[in-house]
């Protein structure tokens, strides 16, 4: 019987284990509970983080984890824990701590955690590019295009800790045989198997796969001529039958959609109470003394579910019938001086934290377009509509990434509905904040297109 190959992982998930654990231990000290309510604080909080963290995934990273994951693994690991250690004084009201020495408490204990944690990560990819440790050997089955891409990552990338042994063409005729590929592997002791799905029949599939299940070795596809494969899809079963998504948007589970829901409100309410309130009074007497017509402008967009709303902003326009037709452009005579200096610092989108407090829309998400550009783009853009799965933004990732104002060409909603469908498939906290950062630096330098 074929033995599986040894894997560090086997010691280094148990290994974190313990130091996490033991960082919580020692971090307890700060509550200065008697022993023996120190001892059931610690069985408590290790058998709440052992649950937690088999719930969550908190343990699986691996070495083509991102970063991004590991730090929105960590935040969200924290907000639960929190909830965690509080419920022990709750439920033990004569040990009862107050809420800052709980949140000192999650502060330097999770601090410590995710530096332990992203420097076993970076000391592992260091171990693998410079000391050669730590590796899997692989074989490349097939010869596209994406095949000899994949190869080529491997042989640049060696932090990654892969050693692609050979890369194989293969013909998709039924006279081709895997035997000889199969005694390489067994010969080589790879470890694992990529292959091109282009280049397989059903047959030879069905072959490989129970060739690598019979030997234990980890099979994994490349997605290179459908392109339904590349997206992100998600797998559920009917009973026995086994059913896949189109796409996995994290915005449709419930406890997603309600952390981006109290980060809008929070965001939202500090907005409008601490800079709103003032601000508004200023900036409505000069947009008066300039020119006649109300403070605010309003406009209907489409947004969750196609659904229209009046979204806000400050008037940065003289009053004309186009406002709602004709997108501003560059040396527009319809903004007026006021209006410039509210466009070019993105001013004049604030008021659409009102937008946000009500629930029309969100901080961070793909930017709403008038009624008018919305039928029209629908028609003529490929996949324009699966930005309304999720709520609208204040900003987004595609303004972000340069493709905010005018759109001048198709090429810049192509590109922008492409960021936003990323956005909706890869939502995170980290991500929005990421995205809040990057649009207030970019308001403060000033962008080139915020005309």
């Amino acid at each position: 019987m074929p033995k599986r190959p040894g894997r560090y992982s086997i010691y280094l998930k148990p290994i974190s284990y313990l130091i996490d654990l033991g960082i919580f231990f020692v971090m307890a000290a700060l509550f200065k509970l008697p022993i023996e309510n120190y001892i059931g604080f610690c069985v408590y909080i290790a058998t709440g983080w052992m649950i937690l963290s088999i719930k969550s995934g908190y343990y699986e990273i691996y070495r083509y984890t991102q970063v991004v994951k590991i730090i929105s693994l960590t935040l969200l690991q924290a907000l639960i824990f929190c909830l965690i250690v509080f419920s022990f004084f709750g439920i033990f009201e004569e040990l009862n701590r107050s809420a800052k020495s709980v949140l000192q408490y999650m502060l330097y204990s999770f601090s410590l955690v995710l530096l332990v944690k992203l420097s076993m990560f970076y000391l592992l990819k260091r171990y693998r590019k410079h000391l050669g440790g730590n590796y899997r050997t692989t074989i490349i089955i097939g010869d596209t295009f994406q095949a000899r891409k994949l190869a080529g990552f491997f042989e640049k990338a060696t932090e990654y800790g892969y050693q692609c042994k050979k890369t194989i063409a293969i013909s998709t005729t039924e006279k081709f045989k895997l035997k000889p590929i199969f005694n390489y592997i067994l010969d080589e002791n790879i470890d694992e198997i990529y292959c091109s799905i282009s280049q397989l029949s059903n047959k030879q599939l069905n072959k490989l796969i129970d060739f690598s299940d019979n030997n234990l070795k980890t099979l994994k596809f490349i997605p290179d001529n459908k392109d339904v494969y590349s997206r992100k899809m998600k797998l559920d079963y009917y009973g026995y039958q086994p059913i896949l998504s189109l796409r996995e948007i994290p915005l449709n589970d419930p406890f997603n959609k309600f952390i981006k829901r109290a980060f809008d409100l929070a965001l939202s309410t500090f907005v409008i109470v601490f800079i709103l309130s003032w601000l508004t009074p200023i900036l409505a007497i000069l947009i008066k003394l300039e020119s006649k017509g109300p403070v605010f402008f309003r406009q209907k967009r489409n947004g969750l579910d196609y659904q229209e709303f009046f979204c806000y902003k400050y008037r940065s326009m003289q009053d004309n019938p186009e406002a709602n037709l004709i997108q501003a452009t560059k040396n527009d005579t319809r903004v007026t001086k006021v209006g410039r200096i509210l466009r070019k610092t993105s001013m004049d989108e604030l008021p659409q934290f009102i937008n946000v407090f009500l629930g029309n829309m969100s901080v961070v998400g793909p930017r709403p377009h008038m009624v008018s550009h919305t039928h029209m783009y629908a028609n003529r853009i490929d996949k324009f509509m699966v930005r309304h799965f999720i709520k609208p933004g204040i900003t987004g990732l595609a303004q972000t990434s340069g493709y905010r104002g005018e759109v001048e060409t198709d090429h810049d909603i192509i590109s922008r509905v492409r960021y936003d469908i990323f956005y909706l498939e890869n939502w995170s906290l980290l991500l929005d904040i990421k995205i809040i950062f990057q649009t207030v630096y970019n308001a403060v330098r000033g962008e080139e297109k915020a005309y």
